[in-house]
């Protein structure tokens, strides 16, 4: 069973990684100046120099097609993560509010150092996923405070107030963008609705450390969201530190969350979806579900973001409102079955 479950698993990495390859090969060569396969076969293995070319490929589409495949994956993880630990499966780092509480903090990074960030210092982008992550851990405190009810996290109780204060600091980063210049304002408009339009290897740079570090320490620990399946009384009789888990693997969750909010925006669902996704192919063991999870995730944010660079070429839609479009629908879905 164990060898069956393992083949099943290598095959199923094996045919979303092709797909999402195949969607990345398809974004880099395709929008308003397509390239031929050629052009970009030579580019890529540097067999030819063509300086437009070039400069399509590595100063645009790749750094914003690798983004995309790391803010997919990670949210796809985080999602995973928030509602094994919660035992709810439509605990979303959008939804619970994770994601507006780590964006107001870095509206409020913007707003107070708007010059730093204009001139795209590397110091003021290494330090937003850190203003991110407070404002993250915050807003995950509120709500994890106010939905326990005897030590029990209440799932009703949960998402009602993640809505609530996803609302509250929606509003609150509203307020303060509309105190900003009138180009920072733009910016920040763009940024809060989930855009990766202005990606570039810097952005990439500034979040890679948090994924070396978690994503590893996140599959270390599948084995822990699998045991909160059962009651907590179990599971400290298994030798588990419940509480202690609990929160490291939230602070693990909140800190990958920050670092994509930090350069795309609010961007939600992927974490919704993916896990439900996942779990359908795979099964419910974690140690396999989180990667394909992340893979899922890779290719929904891939996707998202090629429709969104063209559907209404030249101009661009925000990636968050395509990801709503798709993502609404599913958690309506959810809200039915599971008779919230």
């Amino acid at each position: 069973m164990k060898q069956n479950g393992l083949i099943k698993y290598i095959f199923l990495l094996l045919i979303i990684t092709l797909i999402v390859l195949f969607l990345a090969y398809f974004s880099m060569t395709n929008g308003v100046y397509p390239i031929t396969f050629q052009e970009f076969y030579h580019s890529i293995f540097r067999i030819s120099h063509h300086e437009d070319i070039d400069l399509l490929l590595f100063d645009f589409r790749l750094p914003r097609v690798i983004l995309a495949m790391l803010i997919g994956f990670g949210l796809g993880i985080s999602g995973s993560v928030l509602q094994g630990i919660t035992k709810n499966g439509l605990a979303d780092p959008g939804i619970l509010g994770i994601n507006s509480g780590a964006g107001a903090a870095i509206v409020i990074y913007m707003f107070f150092f708007q010059e730093s960030i204009s001139d795209d210092s590397i110091t003021a982008i290494m330090m937003m996923p850190l203003a991110g992550l407070a404002g993250g851990m915050l807003a995950a405190f509120i709500i994890f405070f106010i939905a326990a009810e005897s030590n029990r996290l209440d799932a009703q109780r949960l998402l009602l107030t993640g809505i609530a204060i996803s609302s509250g600091f929606g509003a609150f980063s509203l307020y303060l963008s509309l105190k900003m210049k009138s180009q920072d304002f733009e910016m920040a408009t763009i940024w809060l609705n989930g855009s990766i339009y202005s990606a570039n290897w810097l952005f990439i740079l500034s979040i890679l450390p948090w994924f070396i570090v978690i994503i590893p320490l996140i599959i270390k620990k599948a084995y822990i969201l699998d045991l909160f399946t059962l009651q907590e009384e179990v599971m400290k009789g298994l030798g588990v530190k419940v509480e202690k888990e609990k929160w490291i693997l939230l602070l693990s969750s909140v800190s990958i969350v920050s670092a994509c909010v930090s350069v795309a925006g609010n961007i939600g669902f992927i974490g919704l979806i993916g896990p439900h996704i996942a779990k359908l192919l795979i099964g419910k063991r974690h140690r396999y579900s989180l990667i394909i999870c992340g893979m899922i995730g890779m290719l929904l944010m891939v996707a998202a973001d090629y429709i969104s660079r063209t559907i209404i070429a030249p101009a661009e839609l925000s990636i968050g409102i395509i990801l709503s479009i798709i993502g609404v629908p599913y958690f309506v879905y959810l809200l039915v079955k599971a008779k919230v």
